[in-house]
C-alpha cells in the first residue's frame, strides 16, 4: 500500500513559503516594497501554495488519511486543499443569517482560553453548555486540538474553515454523537449534508468501511437516514453564535435548528447501541 509520510508532503512546499513570507512576514523586493505575489502570507500562519501543490497536498493527505482515519492532520489538510467551493457557499449562507454575519464580523474562537468551564459545571443538566462540558469530559477531548488553518488562500474562508473545525465538538454535542467510530461516521454523514465539504463527504463514504456489521446495519437503518435527513433540512450550522447559547437548554437548540433528537443513545465505549425513548420530532 502506497504510504506517504508526513515531512514528503511538506517538502514541495518550502521553496514556496520562503519566497512568498509565512506568518506575516512577506518577503521584499530590492527596492524594499512587497512583491506582487497572488500566494503572499494572508494572516498568521498561513502557507501559501499554487494549485499543484495544493493537488499534492490533496492526493497525500487523503491517502494518509484513508491508511488511518485518527490523523487529523492529514485530515485538516484535505479539508484545506480541497474545499474552496464548498467553504464559499458556506460563508454566503453566514453572510445572509443575521447571527452568522455577526460571526464573520466578531471572529469568535472556541478554545479552553475563551471557555468559562467553572460557569459550565454550574448549568443545570440538560442545558446546552452542561452537555457540551460532559462531552469533553466523557470523551477525554479539548478544543485545542483543533489545528489552525493553514493551506486556505483566502482570510475569510480561513475563518469559515476555523469555524466549522471549532465547532465539530458542539455539533457532537447537538446530535448526541460521541467519538467513537460509529459516532464520528454518523456526524461526518450530518456535515456532508449540511456543508457539502469534500473531506465530509470522502469520510461520509469511507467511514462505514471501518464498521463492524452490526454498527454498519445500524448506520445504515438508524443512524444514517436521520443524520442526513437532519443535516439537509437544519440552519446553517456555522451561523450559530454557540459561545452565547451556553444557558439555553439542548433541546431548544435542536428545535430551532430543526435538528431531531438522535434515534439511538451511543455510548462513548463500545457498548452497544440503546433505542432512544425520546420521540422524534
Amino acid at each position: 500500500m502506497l504510504s506517504i509520510s508526513r515531512p514528503s508532503l511538506w517538502l514541495t512546499l518550502g521553496h514556496n513559503c520562503r519566497l512568498a513570507g509565512i506568518c506575516g512576514v512577506p518577503s521584499r523586493q530590492h527596492h524594499g516594497t512587497f512583491p506582487e505575489n497572488p500566494y503572499h502570507c494572508l494572516y498568521p500562519g498561513h502557507i501559501p501554495t499554487n494549485p499543484i501543490q495544493k493537488a499534492l497536498l490533496a492526493v497525500g493527505s487523503g491517502v494518509a488519511a484513508l491508511q488511518n482515519p485518527y490523523r487529523h492532520d492529514m485530515v485538516a489538510v484535505l479539508g484545506e486543499t480541497t474545499g474552496h467551493l464548498a467553504l464559499m457557499k458556506l460563508r454566503d449562507r453566514m453572510k445572509n443569517d443575521p447571527e452568522g454575519y455577526t460571526i464573520l464580523t466578531e471572529r469568535p474562537r472556541i478554545r479552553l482560553s475563551t471557555l468559562d468551564l467553572a460557569h459550565m459545571a454550574t448549568l443545570p443538566d440538560g442545558s446546552f453548555g452542561r452537555e457540551y462540558l460532559r462531552f469533553l469530559e466523557e470523551n477525554r477531548v479539548t478544543p485545542d486540538s483543533r489545528a489552525d488553518v493553514k493551506f486556505v488562500d483566502n482570510e475569510e474562508l480561513a475563518y469559515v474553515m476555523q469555524r466549522y473545525r471549532e465547532v465539530h465538538d458542539l455539533l457532537h454535542t447537538l446530535l448526541g454523537m460521541p467519538t467513537n467510530m460509529l459516532g464520528e461516521v454518523a456526524v461526518k454523514w450530518f456535515e456532508a449534508a449540511q456543508t457539502g465539504l469534500p473531506m465530509c463527504i470522502m469520510g461520509a463514504a469511507l467511514g462505514p468501511l471501518r464498521l463492524s456489521s452490526s454498527r454498519l446495519q445500524t448506520l445504515a437503518t438508524s443512524l444514517g437516514p436521520w443524520a442526513l435527513r437532519s443535516g439537509r433540512r437544519a440552519r446553517c450550522v456555522l451561523s450559530i453564535f454557540y459561545e452565547r447559547r451556553w444557558d439555553q437548554s439542548l433541546e431548544d437548540l435542536r428545535k430551532e435548528l430543526d435538528i431531531e433528537p438522535p434515534p439511538l443513545i451511543i455510548s462513548a465505549t463500545n457498548k452497544k447501541p440503546a433505542a432512544n425513548s425520546e420521540p422524534a420530532s
